[in-house]
């Protein structure tokens, strides 16, 4: 097996490894082990499988609050001195053993994955179907929010990247895979891989100490971000190129005084030059678009990466 196998199943130095789920026998489940078999389903994933087939969105109502996703995906979605508190953005230079970093992750209630059969009778482009089915106001805002979503979905992506949506574990996988130019399903040369963080996808505001830090070792990088919706809904990205355009890492954290423990999954943007100068990030880290400083972020929970690996060690 090769090293960074074991990188993005692990969750913490002295944790245990996730060797499964209750839902692994899900229709989602049996296709994440035939698409990706070097990876198991992460738990975060396996419990919005979970939710999605216990707690249907149809029957309940949707009253979404913004994400820290929004924040690292999208151009000034936030306020720049809200997202500095949670500390998800940072530079490529802190991410060194012992340094100590104040996280403050708001616990979050992710919109429920749905079966994939499930979101084939279930509208998604059409706003107006949408907001119908899930019994929202028209004039709220969280019809804003989708509105929003699925104005994002449908326009271009901007220079440099491509981009999809996706409302389903396998239609993410699939979108995933081509991107990276890999078709063929069960090909163990791509990984997947989330931020793993205590129940609740949750990091109380506090210093944690970084015990480890790993490169992920890969080519390319496909990035899949929940977006507001009233079920989930991935817009994955990638650096268009031969060149992948980001550094990854899985970071261990330990909160001070035996806190909590988690593996966050960070990524730092090479290229910055066509994001938009109002992006939090970059009042923050007091850089600029096109900057030589890469911009850093954490994988908010819930989020999932696909990783082309470089090369094979045996």
């Amino acid at each position: 097996m090769h090293p960074s196998t074991l990188l993005l199943v692990v969750v913490v130095t002295g944790a245990a490894v996730v060797h499964g789920h209750p839902t692994t026998t899900t229709p989602a489940a049996h296709f994440w082990q035939q698409a990706l078999p070097g990876t198991t389903m992460p738990d975060a994933i396996a419990d919005l499988v979970k939710k999605g087939i216990e707690h249907s969105p149809l029957v309940e109502h949707y009253s979404a609050l913004p994400t820290i996703s929004v924040c690292t995906l999208f151009t000034s979605a936030c306020d720049p001195r809200k997202v500095a508190e949670t500390g998800i953005f940072f530079h490529e230079a802190e991410l060194r053993r012992g340094n100590a970093m104040t996280l403050s992750l708001p616990e979050e209630s992710p919109a429920a994955i749905l079966p994939h059969d499930v979101t084939k009778k279930v509208p998604f482009g059409n706003l107006h179907d949408v907001l119908a089915a899930f019994n929202i106001p028209a004039s709220s805002d969280e019809a804003a929010e989708v509105s929003d979503t699925i104005r994002r979905c449908e326009e271009p992506p901007v220079a440099g990247v491509v981009k999809a949506c996706a409302t389903s574990v396998e239609t993410t996988v699939r979108r995933a895979m081509d991107m990276l130019g890999t078709t063929v399903v069960g090909d163990d040369d791509v990984w997947a891989a989330t931020s793993e963080l205590p129940a609740g996808g949750g990091l109380t505001r506090q210093p944690y100490v970084i015990t480890a830090v790993a490169p992920v070792d890969g080519t390319r990088y496909v990035a899949c971000h929940r977006v507001p919706f009233p079920y989930a809904v991935y817009q994955c990205h990638m650096a268009a190129g031969k060149v992948a355009g980001y550094r990854a890492y899985v970071v261990s954290l330990r909160g001070l005084g035996g806190g909590p423990v988690a593996s966050m999954l960070a990524f730092c943007h090479e290229d910055t030059s066509s994001w938009n100068p109002a992006h939090p990030a970059f009042e923050i880290l007091g850089t600029k678009p096109g900057g030589d400083t890469p911009v850093c972020h954490f994988m908010p929970y819930g989020d999932m990466a696909f990783v082309k690996k470089a090369g094979r060690a045996y």
